[in-house]
């Protein structure tokens, strides 16, 4: 394995993002169209916050109930995606070691972070992405 691999080789590049103001039904939908678990959330190109999948599994009660729909809506009226993310957020530059990374996804129990430039987000880096580099590196 390469001790000095940075980030930039292993980031996710084509990142989907939210507004603040955008609606939680959206990003549902864009979590379970897309199969991904993390969308940042920009304001202005800057990166605000994180918002995860597991945030608005956590309001959702739908599995309690045969009528999922009825409940999500009126849970989606009460919370914003501004109100759910994540906004005190760890950020890491391309040039991050992969071995850096991955000691700050372990020891923060964190699932993805952002990979930021000058402000301007460039990818994200998910447990997935580490995953799948330890897995190629290991062939």
């Amino acid at each position: 394995m390469k001790n000095k691999a940075t980030v930039s080789e292993i980031m996710t590049t084509n990142v989907i993002t939210l507004k603040s103001d955008d609606k939680l039904e959206t990003a549902e939908r864009i979590f379970n169209e897309k199969h991904i678990r993390h969308i940042p959330i920009t304001d202005k190109g800057k990166i605000v916050g994180m918002l995860s999948y597991s945030d608005i599994l956590r309001l959702s009660f739908g599995d309690v109930t045969n009528d999922e729909f009825e409940i999500d809506s009126f849970i989606y009226e009460m919370f914003t995606i501004k109100q759910l993310m994540a906004k005190n957020l760890t950020m890491v530059t391309p040039e991050t070691s992969i071995k850096e990374v991955a000691q700050m996804l372990v020891e923060k129990e964190f699932h993805a972070l952002p990979i930021v430039k000058e402000d301007e987000l460039l990818g994200i880096v998910t447990s997935t992405d580490l995953s799948r580099y330890l897995v190629a590196q290991l062939n």
